[in-house]
């Protein structure tokens, strides 16, 4: 059994031991059960929650208010207009200030060094919602699913495509080699992760028994995948580098020449979404306009394929948020 995580931050996956995430696994399918049963849970009631948004969400703002909401305890929003992090107060004065209003604290923001300052003074659980260099609640959501799927995740073949070195890139490797997948990051040399990160997650996948690989090679890396997983080319704050990464990613786009170069007919396909799939949005159709292109990380008949599950992955949010939520504050 796992040590107790009551009190305990969830900043980043490498704090936490195999064990742990398996634990925090099994507690989101038992509550995921429970919810579709109907059964109103309690293990939250009379707690506040405080959610901190310096950048938009729609999928982790909503699942962390249904979660709360679904457990008994009360949740208030706080936009980067009602947070002035090193403006008017320092980000430790904040922390101390909101640890004394409530019980728990998600951040979603830039520097990941604002929700380890808020972990270390708030005096109650932080949780992080996405920073610049990791994404955990997310991650257990993907590998949540993979599991379903699968029924397991040591030995699964697990290749990322696309920016190798943003926050999703960094933490599914992470994750991966905590619990012993093979992971495979498909990208172009230039957008590969910090070595020193590699490197962590190669020493953790040598003691689960899985791998970590780079390959710019995009029909060898997906051989043989059992998950297909991208993401947006440019994350938010790089709008200005569309042309450049577009030009340099395209042999990385998921397409239904990549599903079927891996070989494997069950292969299955997974995006942390909002996708580019199709030109059907304001941005979609502003990208087309200005590039050409009405399809860049995923192609539309990938996205609404029975390969798919990005939906089954997206409703794991909730559940994977919700054990978060509830394992660390009860």
């Amino acid at each position: 059994m796992p040590k107790n995580l009551t009190g305990q931050n969830f900043l980043k996956l490498i704090d936490f031991s195999s064990e742990e995430l398996l634990f925090l696994f099994d507690l989101s399918q038992d509550l995921k059960q429970k919810k579709r049963a109907g059964i109103q849970g309690n293990t939250l009631e009379g707690k506040n929650i405080a959610l901190l948004f310096e950048k938009p969400s729609t999928r982790t703002r909503c699942a962390f208010v249904v979660a709360a909401n679904d457990e008994g305890a009360k949740t208030e929003f706080l936009g980067k207009n009602d947070i002035q992090f090193g403006k008017k107060e320092t980000v430790k004065d904040t922390a101390r200030v909101l640890g004394r209003y409530f019980d728990g604290i998600q951040f979603r923001g830039f520097a990941h060094e604002t929700v380890e300052i808020l972990g270390e003074y708030a005096g109650v659980p932080v949780w992080n919602g996405l920073t610049d260099k990791y994404h955990p609640t997310q991650i257990l959501a993907d590998l949540l699913t993979v599991k379903e799927n699968f029924g397991y995740l040591k030995g699964i073949n697990f290749v990322y495509t696309g920016d190798g070195r943003n926050n999703m890139a960094n933490s599914l490797m992470i994750g991966c080699a905590k619990l012993g997948l093979n992971y495979t990051i498909c990208s172009p040399k230039e957008l590969w992760p910090e070595e020193k990160l590699v490197e962590q997650a190669q020493e953790l996948a040598q003691k689960s028994g899985g791998s970590i690989i780079l390959d710019d090679d995009p029909v060898k890396a997906v051989k043989g995948a059992d998950v297909l997983y991208t993401d947006v080319w440019v994350s938010m704050g790089e709008e200005e580098h569309f042309a450049e990464r577009i030009d340099l990613l395209k042999p990385y786009q998921v397409n239904q020449e990549m599903i079927d170069n891996t070989g494997n007919e069950e292969v299955i396909f997974l995006h942390c979404l909002p996708a580019y799939h199709n030109a059907d949005t304001e941005n979609g159709a502003k990208i087309y306009e200005e590039h050409g292109i009405a399809e860049m990380e995923v192609t539309d008949e990938v996205f609404e394929s029975d390969n798919s599950l990005v939906f089954d992955q997206a409703e794991n949010r909730m559940h994977t948020i919700k054990a978060v939520m509830v394992a660390t504050m009860t």
